[in-house]
Parts: structure tokens; sequence; C-alpha cells
């Protein structure tokens, strides 16, 4: 099955074309093209009689319908081979109608398969975007930092509420000025070594030193070993978010090799490509083994049914629903762009037209609901906000905006042009969205969804610092909330959530960062599926998943 032959007969129907036009809209040389139509009718698909002389006129004359052949073969694929090899087909350009009807017959080869023989249990995941990194340091959206907690471990772990628990440190000495770490011995990597402090202390170095993080870790002046398994870490100066740092996923410990860093968590990676990740139970993590042997993701289409099935029940497909937080969006107005944005008069009445129609959010993103107060769950921030009086705008303001937020960005798009602010929208890819961190921004505005890895108190103040935030350069150019992010090193964890609201109502009184909604995930799970926990950033545990059998007679 050929990609380029099914598009070519969704969108050229039997009649006079231009060869260039086939160039052009099936994105090829005209070599190419000439290749393919030449193959393409050898193999009886259609007779395609070349136009004499430059611009004139070809005939194509379809034989046979693609998409019905294709549909045959994929439907047997699907039935025969495993997903992964019919996944990437599934990827194609169906019309509408088909590919529901091929997504329904796929969706049974995903959930739980056990073989009966081995005793093997796998669950098999349908997996939206594309892996981007299984590296700690570059994991900066939901999808990689879900695997990497997977697959990583971390010093220690911290909960929602903000308690520290022991994972590879097992107990620790903490003063104003430092922290002394004791870790656990004969914790195995992956590849069969055993973890030293050595170890710790290089990855530690890495991440402080990386910079994404180095403003995150600027109170860190030293990362010492003092014995074979102790190593300490000092802040002459403070810094009291030391232990809540270290349970973040980018400080996940790993050992860097030539291939690929080796971690020490549940679950090892034993195939990775664009169309599929494999993590299988590591039998020497140095905690519970997980109870599934193999969790394997493949790659479907934005618009696939997601669900946690298992095998046991695709007769009824009875699933019950586990709500999980799916972080915030907010609009971050780029206030110190060379361009109009830059006056606070323009960006006050941006405020207004985003407030004003706030309530529609839900009409362009379903699972978004309105937020007119705070960023942070269970905090009131009530705000007034006059109507100010309209900016004359020589030029249009430029949004920036990915496909994950097109819903949002749609909906901003419609009610900044009904208050008469014309606007230009410059799209990006998800990759290139999260890459795009530089400090010199070619945007005015863009809406931002951010998700929470655990702590709340912790994860806003990782959220206004760390350098893929893209508020982070706005925090840091500007002296008064320069002096706001000092704070945080020697204010007591508990009165953190104080300090964040108190450079929350900064921001959005300077109308810089504009809460925008809450958002909420219902997540399917089979009903055979047990002990679900939602772990990092509202994702599911896989360490912690089992099957109840079924009873056969």
């Amino acid at each position: 099955m050929e990609k380029t032959l099914l598009a070519l007969w969704q969108t050229v129907p039997s009649g006079n074309i231009k060869q260039t036009q086939v160039a052009d809209l099936l994105g090829l040389s005209s070599k190419q093209t000439t290749r393919l139509l030449r193959k393409w009718s050898d193999e009886g698909w259609f007779t395609f009689t070349s136009g004499r002389g430059r611009g004139n006129t070809s005939h194509l004359e379809w034989h046979k319908n693609v998409e019905d052949i294709y549909e045959q073969q994929l439907v047997k694929l699907i039935e025969e081979q495993t997903v992964e090899a019919a996944s990437k087909y599934l990827l194609f350009d169906w019309s509408p109608e088909l590919k529901q009807r091929l997504m329904h017959k796929f969706r049974s080869n995903f959930g739980y398969v056990q073989n009966s023989k081995s005793d093997n249990d796998k669950l098999i995941i349908p997996r939206k975007y594309p892996l981007l990194t299984l590296h700690p340091l570059y994991a900066a959206d939901v999808h990689s930092v879900n695997m990497v907690a997977a697959v990583y471990s971390r010093l220690v772990s911290v909960n929602e509420q903000g308690d520290v628990s022991p994972e590879l440190a097992h107990s620790w000495d903490l003063t104003s000025t430092s922290l002394r770490l004791y870790l656990r011995k004969e914790v195995h990597f992956h590849n069969g070594s055993f973890l030293t402090v050595e170890d710790v202390v290089e990855c530690l170095g890495r991440l402080r030193t990386h910079a994404s993080y180095v403003d995150l870790w600027k109170p860190i002046t030293t990362i010492k070993t003092i014995s074979p398994h102790i190593l300490e870490i000092s802040f002459p100066g403070g810094c009291s978010y030391c232990l809540q740092m270290l349970g973040m996923i980018n400080a996940s410990i790993y050992k860097e090799t030539a291939v690929q860093p080796i971690g020490s968590g549940s679950f090892f990676v034993e195939e990775n490509h664009e169309l599929k990740t494999t993590l299988t139970a590591f039998g020497d993590y140095f905690k519970e083994r997980p109870l599934l042997d193999t969790v394997e993701f493949i790659q479907v289409p934005e618009d696939f049914d997601f669900a946690y099935r298992t095998s046991a029940n695709d007769k009824t497909e009875e699933t019950f629903q586990v709500e999980s937080d799916s972080g915030f969006g907010v609009v971050v107005l780029n206030a110190f762009r060379d361009s109009p944005i830059n006056r606070q008069e323009v960006r006050d009445y941006v405020h207004y037209a985003i407030a004003k129609h706030r309530h529609k959010i839900g009409l362009f993103h379903p699972r978004a609901m309105a937020n007119h107060q705070s960023c942070l769950i269970g905090q009131e921030q009530p705000y007034s906000l006059p109507a100010p009086k309209k900016p004359h705008l020589e030029q249009p303001l430029i949004i920036k905006a990915a496909n994950y937020t097109n819903g949002a960005t749609r909906w901003l798009k419609g009610a900044l042009e009904s208050e008469g602010i014309p606007v230009e929208i410059q799209w990006l890819s998800f990759r290139d969205k999260m890459m795009d961190t530089k400090e010199d921004q070619t945007a005015d505005l863009f809406v931002h969804g951010e998700v929470f890895e655990m702590n709340q108190n912790f994860s806003f103040f990782y959220f206004l610092s760390n350098g893929y935030s893209p508020l982070a350069t706005i925090m840091k150019s500007q002296p008064k909330f320069g002096n706001y992010m000092q704070q945080y090193a020697t204010a007591p964890f508990e009165n953190w959530t104080a300090l964040n609201l108190k450079i929350e109502r900064e921001l959005i009184e300077s109308s810089i960062m504009l809460p925008l909604y809450y958002e909420k995930r219902q997540i399917p799970f089979s009903v055979d599926l047990m002990n679900i926990s939602i772990s990092h950033f509202g994702y599911v545990d896989f360490s912690k998943l089992w099957v109840r059998p079924v009873k056969r007679d």
C-alpha cells in the first residue's frame, strides 16, 4: 500500500489534469511524479495519457478503486499481523467514513494480551503523538515525561501534598544550608551495573548546568561525594525547595552511554522508534516489580478513540471513567517584544477582550472549563477589570500556535477580532512548539497549556522558572519579577501558596499571563484493569496495573 497513490485517488478524479498539478498535489518533483505515474499505470490502476508539449493537459482514467482495495488489504493485515505492522497504514489519508470503520476494527487489537505459553502479560496502548525524547534532561512534554517516569528513578518522590518520601535515597539529613543523602545499596541499572554515588553526582551536575535548569539550581553551589553511598548538596544562601527539586522528573538518575541513557526504573526500553515504543518490566527493580510484563505504545491518528482496554472484555467493551487533572491554559502576552504588545494599553485591551469572551472557550475546546480566577486549583484570585479604551493598531498581533492548542487558538482569534483587534496566526508543529524556547520570540501572544507534575505549589514555581517555560524570560527580564523569584529559595515551603498567588496577581494585573481554562481528562478504563493510580502529570502509573483473570467455562 502506497500513501501517495491513495492521496492521488482521493484528490484527482478521472479526467483532464496537468502533470504539474499532480506533482504539486503529491508534493513531489516532476521527475518523481513521472516515474510514479508510469509505475502505477503499468500496475493497472489507471491509464495516464500525457499531453504533448509543455503546459498541455494530460488525461487520467481510473480503472480500480484504490481505497476499496487498500481497505481489504488493511483489514486482512489487522486480522493476521501485529498491531505495529498495521498501525502505519492507519495514518494514511482515508475518507472519513472508512477511517472510522478501520479504527473500530483496529481498536480490538489494543488492550491486555496474555500469552498462555509464556504467561506474559502485555498492555497495548494507542499513542497519538510521536515520542519526542526518552532523556530526562530534554523531556518537556507530558508524553515524554510519562515515559521517563517509568524508565528512570529519582532520589526522592514527591506527592500532591508536597510530602517527600525515599526512592534511590533511603534517608537524608537536611539543614538550612545543606542536604546529605544516603543511597540504597546494590541498585541495578537496566544494563546490570550498580548505581554509584558518582553516577548521581554526574547526573545532578549535568542538570545543574543545563541551560533550561540553571536558574532553578542557582542556589546550589556544590554537589560532592562524601563516601561510596553518601553525597552532599550545599546551598549557603538557602534552598528551601532542594528536596522537592530532586523529586522532579528532570532530576531522574541515569547512566550516560554512547547509545542512550540507562535507567533503573520499573521498566526498561526494549524497542523505540516512530511507530512503536516497548517497555518491559525490569526484574531487578529495587522496589516491587511491575505486575505487567510489557507495555507497548503504538502510533495512531490523532482522532483515535483512546481507552485502556483489555482483550478479556472485548465483547461488551465495558469501561469506567477515571478523572485526571489535565492542567490549565493561559494566554501569555509577550510584553517585552518590540511591537504594539509592549504597550500597557494594548495588553489591557487584549486582556479585556479575553475576559469578555472567556466563557465561550468550551465551545472550541470541549474539555476546557473557563477559568476567571487563578491557575492554582482551590485558590480564588478575583480581580476587577474596567473596560479600557480601544487602542489604535497599525499592524496585526501575531499569535503563535501548535495543533494541540488548535481549538483554544481559534477561540482567541475570534475573541480578539470581534473586539476589533486584527491578528495573524503562525502555526508550528508539536515538536517545534515544544522546542520554541528562544528569548527572541517572534509572536505577540499565544495560548499555553501547562500540566503540573505532582505538587501544585512547587509545580507553579517550576512553571515560572524552568527554561522550557514561555514565562521564564519575562520573569528574568524584569527586576520586579526577578526579586519575587529570589524569595522562593528562603521562603519556607509551607508559605509558597501565598507567594505563588502574589506573583500570579502581578502577572495578571500587568496583562502578561491571563488565566483561560482548567482542563480535566476522563480516561476510559476496561472494568477488569485493576489497581489504577494516577502518577506524574495525570498519567497512569503502569508499574501498579494488573488484570484480573476472567473465569472461563
